[in-house]
């Protein structure tokens, strides 16, 4: 149903100062239009269409103020800026916070995941702790970045600690493709355990995010995103766009095109970049290139497009800086004092292009 939503017109974005919108009658129509044949699939989606009182909720939504849970970003506010945790996790939580704040980011992007900051089953006892660290230090966890890619009970716990401390948004972890042939089978998988795992989330009132993360990963693209949550509400599941990974899929237009459909579910937007460098070529001697993550202003996705596009789209709530730049994939192997310096000036260069 929310894809025949927003088909009629629905953007989710009014201010208690817009004049509330008539009901438009095509919104009605498209709700009982294009019926699934599989009985299956048609079942899916009228219990979606009636959770939470979503069928009546959608008119109601288009016609009164102050409609979405959340405001979008407004052309006069500035998202929230953080960084990603990955690279400083040889450093304790209250130092990192300590040293984003220096730097000047708004907050953490912290790696709560089996190998992270945090290990998922220590959630309920050290989340307390870090976000006591960053109110110490003046920085906020915005958003946690975990492994979670079905519902069970560590991650349920994982999840609930989260809310106890205010961190609303989530980075699921990823599913990756299988064998070739299968791609839809694969796919229908994804989006029921996406279905399971959001609601569970939402329960506790955070966010489920996916992140779009080219290769073999489940989505590898932004069309792809919008096939597995086109029929979801952006209240139940977000979207993590990422100008990295959608230009190396879909690097003349197809981020845009990306972006452009999944415009309702953005909430989250990664940051960093990428060359193509040759590597050697095949046993056919084809040449061949693989993408090197690089600094901000030195890659080639298109940030400042990537950037206006959202911001036509009034979407992007939050932007986290990645500075990946401690493995083989990076352009230079950096230290942790050097990936912090980097960080530093791609955090200048994103600000720059905020404005």
């Amino acid at each position: 149903m929310w894809r025949r939503v927003i088909e009629a017109g629905y953007d989710g974005v009014q201010t208690a100062t817009t004049p509330p919108k008539p009901i438009p009658g095509p919104l009605i129509r498209r709700m009982f239009m294009n019926a699934p044949s599989d009985p299956a699939i048609a079942r899916r989606r009228f219990l979606a269409d009636f959770r939470d009182g979503a069928f009546i909720g959608a008119a109601l939504l288009a016609a009164s103020p102050a409609s979405s849970a959340e405001p979008a970003n407004t052309g006069d506010s500035h998202p929230t800026i953080c960084a990603f945790t990955e690279s400083f996790q040889d450093l304790p939580i209250p130092e990192v916070c300590r040293l984003f704040r220096e730097i000047g980011l708004d907050g953490l992007d912290l790696t709560v995941r089996p190998g992270g900051h945090i290990a998922p089953e220590e959630a309920p006892r050290r989340l307390p702790e870090a976000a006591q660290a960053a109110r110490d230090h003046g920085v906020t966890i915005p958003m946690l970045t975990t492994g979670i890619t079905d519902a069970d009970a560590v991650s349920e716990r994982l999840i609930a600690a989260a809310a106890e401390q205010d961190i609303r948004r989530i980075k699921l972890g990823y599913y990756h493709y299988g064998q070739f042939g299968t791609l839809r089978q694969q796919l229908d998988d994804v989006r029921r355990r996406l279905e399971v795992v959001a609601a569970m989330a939402k329960k506790h009132g955070v966010l489920s995010c996916v992140h779009i993360h080219s290769g073999n990963t489940l989505p590898s693209h932004g069309t792809m995103l919008y096939e597995l949550i086109r029929d979801m509400s952006p209240d139940e599941i977000g979207a993590y766009v990422d100008p990295m990974h959608m230009t190396i899929e879909g690097g003349l237009g197809g981020w845009r095109q990306g972006l452009d459909l999944l415009a309702p579910w953005i909430r989250l937007v990664s940051m960093k970049n990428f060359q193509w460098r040759e590597v050697d070529p095949d046993k056919t001697g084809q040449r061949r290139w693989r993408p090197v993550k690089v600094p901000l202003a030195e890659g080639m996705a298109p940030l400042g497009d990537f950037i206006a596009a959202l911001r036509t789209l009034d979407r992007g709530e939050i932007y986290t800086l990645h500075s990946e730049y401690k493995d083989g994939r990076s352009f230079r192997l950096l230290n942790t004092e050097e990936c912090l310096e980097q960080t530093k000036q791609d955090l200048a260069h994103l600000k720059k292009l905020l404005g």
